[in-house]
């Protein structure tokens, strides 16, 4: 997929961006050069091929580092449920806003 200038300046007026002639050469060559890019991707045969979670786990064994999921700070809502003004089971009392 090629564009030309009059498509970079389509974008640019599409985008509310003004872009002088110079400018929109310069993004027509990037944009096509991208384009070109995913083009030479796309071609790749990528078939019977598993996703892989991470790049690296292409050529070494990979597992995430994970930390124990374990209890680091004391309960207290209790404490933080005092000053509220009603509570119910744990559970913070709102006036209802929508009828």
């Amino acid at each position: 997929m090629a564009l030309d200038l009059s498509d970079v300046k389509r974008i640019a007026h599409l985008a509310r961006i003004e872009i002088s002639d110079e400018e929109a050469g310069q993004t027509l060559t990037q944009l096509n050069n991208f384009f070109s890019l995913v083009e030479q991707m796309q071609a790749v045969d990528t078939a019977g091929l598993e996703p892989l979670a991470h790049p690296l786990s292409a050529v070494r064994e990979m597992s995430q580092r994970l930390r124990d999921d374990a209890v680091t700070e004391a309960d207290r809502r209790d404490d933080y449920q005092r000053p509220a003004p009603a509570v119910e089971r744990g559970l913070y009392l709102v006036p209802k806003v929508i009828e």
